[in-house]
This record gives C-alpha cells, sequence and structure tokens, in this order.
C-alpha cells in the first residue's frame, strides 16, 4: 500500500515517461511538438471532428498544451476566456506558434482579436462545436486569438 502522501509523487514518476515525450500530456504541459510539417489546408472547418489539439508556443522555449480549437468561416481561434494561462503570455512575447492536429504540424501566427463582432461569430462557432458558449463574452475581458498564416 502506499501512502497517501506519496500519491503526488507516484502518479508524477509514472507519468514522466509519457510527459518526456515532449507534446503536452492531458492536462501537463509539453515541450516541442513532434509530427509531420506540413502546408496550410484551404480552410480549418475539418478541425470541428476533434475536441483538443496541440497548441506549441514559444520557439525557443517550446510549450505546448492541449486546447479546444474553434473553426469560423476561414479562420481558426484558440480562446483562454479570462485566463492570462502560460500559452496567452508565450503568444504576446512572441505570435509565431504550431498546432498539431493528429501527426500533422501547422506554422502558425497568433493574433489577439479585439473587435466585438468577430468575437460574436466566434461565438456562435464555438457554442455550435462544443455547445455551450464561451463563459465571458465581452472581447475586452477575454484572450481571444486567431490563427493564420506567418
Amino acid at each position: 500500500m502506499v501512502p497517501h502522501s506519496a500519491l503526488p509523487l507516484l502518479v508524477l514518476l509514472l507519468a514522466s515517461p509519457v510527459v518526456g515525450c515532449g507534446g503536452p500530456f492531458v492536462l501537463l504541459p509539453g515541450g516541442a511538438l513532434e509530427g509531420e510539417t506540413v502546408p496550410l489546408p484551404d480552410g480549418w472547418a475539418f478541425t470541428d471532428e476533434f475536441k483538443t489539439i496541440q497548441l506549441e508556443t514559444l520557439p525557443a522555449d517550446p510549450y505546448s498544451v492541449n486546447i479546444w480549437v474553434t473553426a469560423a468561416g476561414e479562420s481558426l481561434y484558440v480562446h483562454a476566456g479570462a485566463s492570462r494561462a502560460t500559452w496567452v503570455e508565450n503568444m504576446e512575447k512572441d505570435p509565431k506558434v504550431r498546432l498539431r492536429v493528429e501527426d500533422e504540424i501547422y506554422e502558425l501566427a497568433a493574433a489577439r482579436v479585439t473587435g466585438q463582432d468577430e468575437f460574436d461569430r466566434f461565438s456562435d462557432a464555438y457554442e455550435k462545436k462544443y455547445g455551450r458558449r464561451p463563459r465571458n463574452g465581452n472581447v475586452a475581458e477575454a484572450y481571444l486569438f486567431r490563427l493564420g498564416a506567418r
């Protein structure tokens, strides 16, 4: 029997081989994503098939997370709500990101959305995909990023 106080350490040790492979593992961030870099697609509607994808930020010191992604029209978005998560701070430092969908890597640039009309279009697509609207509907209080060509 493992003492209760040792459980967090045991979980960390068991997860270490999986986390060490580069990409994020469940809720734990990872480093550089692995996969084949491919040209940008004609559209992002195919991402509707995937609840989560992987996003890599800060190329100088790669930091990757599992995240929801929303396609709206010809644009692709990632949303942090009102949270200044590490990946948000990283994109504000350097907008270059990489996105992995299955084993394919797309090299993109992130731009923060500041217009309420665009935020509302994103929110409609988000609701269609995930069954609810984003918690915070005010673009000035949320961190929404459009991903596009570098």
